[in-house]
């Protein structure tokens, strides 16, 4: 019985956590000085900063795509001559650990056998400690420049468990995690009115 309830702990603390990769949680925030309405294209930063010294990676490819595409949608157009924004990445992992606590302790009655009162006293369930569960989160940062005035305007941040942090992150999961930190960009290219999040 204690070993059932400590795996239905831990099964239930995987699947949190798997939830949450799923679903990345993503929060922004932007300059409401800077003026959106005049931004209309964009490129990229030279180096940018998931780039290795020297070369650009894997990683840096599949993010430039993704980000490219979700700009798009929004009515912005590449330029590499004098963009009026500019897209920077950082990109952090971090081991994380999460202690499941367990379960109060219950309580057991015992029956008799046809003599004295019929029931023996109660006792307190098996008391074991808490679960530890470790895992990878990782951090994407997105960050919109203006280049004139040397000044980021808007950032998006999100954050998601990972599995094997040795690999690159796929094209899906990259996409997946664009979309929802841009599904926080409140501009559309040329304007500077918000637009109601969905």
């Amino acid at each position: 019985m204690k070993s059932l309830l400590r795996i239905l702990c831990a099964v239930v603390m995987v699947g949190v956590l798997a939830a949450c990769s799923n679903a990345p949680i993503v929060r922004s925030d932007y300059d409401p000085r800077a003026d959106f309405a005049s931004y209309r294209t964009f490129a990229f930063m030279e180096p940018l900063g998931t780039d290795r010294a020297g070369y650009t990676t894997l990683l840096t490819e599949r993010l430039k795509r993704a980000a490219a595409l979700q700009m798009e949608s929004k009515g912005y157009t590449y330029s590499a001559i004098n963009p009026d924004l500019l897209i920077n990445f950082q990109s952090h992992v971090q081991s994380r650990t999460e202690y499941v606590a367990p379960p109060p302790p219950m309580m057991m009655w015992g029956y008799g056998f046809g003599y004295g009162s019929g029931f023996y006293g109660g006792w307190p369930g098996y008391a074991f400690g808490p679960d530890v569960i470790q895992y990878n989160e990782g951090t994407l940062k997105v960050d919109l420049i203006d280049p004139k005035r040397k000044q980021m305007v808007w950032e998006g941040i999100g954050t998601s468990v990972l599995g094997n942090v040795q690999q690159t992150p796929s094209d899906v999961m990259v996409q997946n995690m664009m979309t929802a930190i841009f599904a926080r960009y409140p501009f559309l290219a040329g304007s500077g009115v918000t637009v109601p999040k969905k």
